[in-house]
């Protein structure tokens, strides 16, 4: 399951408010019209029937769904094989730009090399204390995004490059939002409220790359509407 798909699955998790800080890194200034991204409506609902962290003896991995395991911990589980999936398709697709895109470009693949890199770290850390068997490559989607870019050059690639990385970064951050306001896991939240603070940096740098490579973006899709939570 790729973290674009896991915006339906975690919409049946159960969602409590975030801290102010980690709800604040989910409006990233405009800085370049319509390629920032809103904020989303603030979400409540029942509590979570899940809570703690599930830690396996000697920090073993271990499948999903353990004997058990809550249904919220099973769904962090998910979030962080989803996730670092992700983030191994943004490694691989920055490495790419390097080497291909234009000046503006490489600028923003190399950041996005080295911060996802980084996050994948931490959140491959949080894994190994749930004993989560993490993937060790892209999804098939992004593997076709890979080589439809090996066949591009130019402002093509530029333009292609700078297009997707900006999709996935809205869908995962609002990902990311969702499972930061539902796990009661401490160091996942920690990581979560990371990565959603790189995001929203990056946010910025690939708007201010299009503007100077004169790249038009799509803009940010119009927000679902709120929905009343019940018991």
């Amino acid at each position: 399951m790729t973290m674009r798909c896991m915006r339906i699955a975690l919409a049946g998790a159960a969602v409590v408010l975030l801290q102010p800080a980690l709800l604040a890194q989910l409006d990233p200034s405009a800085g370049a019209g319509s390629q920032g991204i809103g904020q989303p409506t603030g979400q409540a609902g029942p509590a979570s029937a899940g809570s703690g962290q599930a830690t396996q003896p000697g920090g073993a991995r271990e499948s999903l769904g353990a004997p058990g395991e809550t249904g919220q911990q099973m769904v962090d589980k998910q979030f962080l094989r989803s996730a670092v999936e992700d983030g191994l398709a943004d490694v691989k697709l920055g490495s790419l730009a390097v080497e291909k895109g234009g000046a503006e470009v490489k600028t923003v693949g190399q950041q996005m090399v080295d911060d996802h890199t980084s996050l994948n770290k931490g959140l491959g850390d949080v894994a190994d204390s749930m004993g989560v068997m993490l993937p060790r490559k892209m999804s098939k989607d992004d593997q076709a995004e890979y080589e439809k870019l090996m066949g591009l050059s130019g402002k093509d690639f530029d333009t292609e490059y700078l297009t997707y990385t900006l999709k996935m970064h809205r869908q995962n951050l609002h990902s990311f939002y969702m499972e930061g306001s539902a796990t009661t896991d401490t160091g996942l939240q920690a990581e979560i409220g990371k990565a959603m603070m790189a995001m929203h940096q990056h946010l910025t740098i690939i708007a201010k790359a299009a503007t100077a490579e004169g790249i038009t973006l799509p803009p940010r899709p119009p927000r679902p509407a709120a929905t009343t939570a019940t018991k």
